[in-house]
């Protein structure tokens, strides 16, 4: 069975998928003769042709509007923004555009289009290049967002947001690329979107998180380990559409929760995992709910990057608190 880190499974998910359906097309910065700054598209173009695999201007307006046109009219096309930090000229094609085709003309349209950008920190990248705007697109009704953590998910997500009827966004943590690799069979089969998965299981406290923090999440689930305590490491993949279900159930198991995200705090995807759990989950609660996330400043420059990402040891510290209560 192959091995793949996460850059290589994003590659082998988009060659699989233009192979197998002849209306899928890549476009964006550099994704063509480069073969994209994390070389994720790398040998597209040789295997492809220019006709599908099409560089593009740095114009990230430009690149979500040719993807919604193209996807309106019968193709399938992954849209590539560099960086994150430069996805805010392509929101107003992703909110007002791509994400209201299907209602805007009742039907008759849909917007089966991806939009894949590497996210978040941790390599120490200049301004612009380390956010974490989850929240922000998961805000928009008719987009689904999801981040892997994982070479796995990373193909199998990606192949479900391409074979989606809607638009995905797909953000893909930067710092996670080359960080690991997975085994795991090029066949195809995705993963749906909107659900969580297990990856360690306990009965004292649940950690919740998703994408760049999810080895930290797991290194702290294996100290506290150490210490007698077996906790839930809930990975959510999806942020739209959430899977509420696996949540609320884990939490009522446990009784507690941390929930950990790079994003700044305030306002942040963990403030609406909170939330439901105030709303539906509240008599399972044995302590308050706490979160361990990015801080409320823009991410610092690479000497004080590692200040600001949620580590293992900020991750353990709020897990030692709720796990306090009685």
């Amino acid at each position: 069975m192959p091995e793949f880190t996460m850059v290589d499974a994003v590659g082998a998910a988009l060659a699989h998928e233009m192979a197998r359906d002849p209306r899928v097309v890549v476009l964006g910065e550099d994704v063509g003769a480069v073969g994209g700054v994390f070389r994720a598209t790398d040998g597209l173009l040789e295997r492809f042709g220019p006709d599908r695999v099409i560089d593009t201007p740095l114009a990230e307006g430009l690149i979500a509007g040719m993807a919604i046109g193209m996807a309106a009219e019968g193709l399938r096309p992954v849209a590539e923004i560099q960086f994150t930090g430069f996805l805010m000229p392509a929101l107003d094609q992703l909110a007002n555009h791509a994400s209201r085709l299907r209602n805007r003309t009742r039907g008759r349209l849909t917007c089966p289009m991806v939009l894949r950008s590497p996210c978040s920190g941790g390599i120490g990248a200049l301004e612009h290049h380390s956010e974490s705007p989850e929240a922000m697109l998961a805000h928009v009704p008719g987009l689904s967002v999801v981040v892997p953590s994982t070479p796995a998910d990373a193909y199998r997500l990606l192949l479900a947001a391409i074979r989606d009827p809607d638009p995905v966004v797909v953000l893909e943590p930067t710092v996670l690329y080359r960080a690991t690799r997975e085994e795991f069979d090029d066949d195809g089969v995705d993963a749906p979107l909107g659900r969580a998965v297990l990856r360690r299981m306990g009965d004292r406290l649940t950690l919740v998180g998703w994408g760049s923090v999810m080895p930290a999440l797991i290194a702290s689930a294996d100290e506290l380990a150490l210490e007698g305590v077996l906790a839930d490491v809930l990975d959510m993949r999806s942020v739209a559409p959430l899977d509420r279900e696996a949540l609320l159930e884990s939490v009522g198991r446990t009784g507690r929760c941390v929930i950990v995200h790079e994003a700044p705090l305030t306002a942040g995807f963990g403030a609406e995992i909170a939330a439901i759990l105030a709303d539906r989950g509240v008599w399972s609660l044995l302590a308050p709910i706490r979160r361990v996330c990015g801080y409320d400043t823009v991410m610092p420059l690479a000497r004080l990057e590692r200040s600001y990402i949620p580590d293992a040891e900020r991750v353990l510290h709020a897990s030692r608190e709720v796990l306090s209560y009685s």
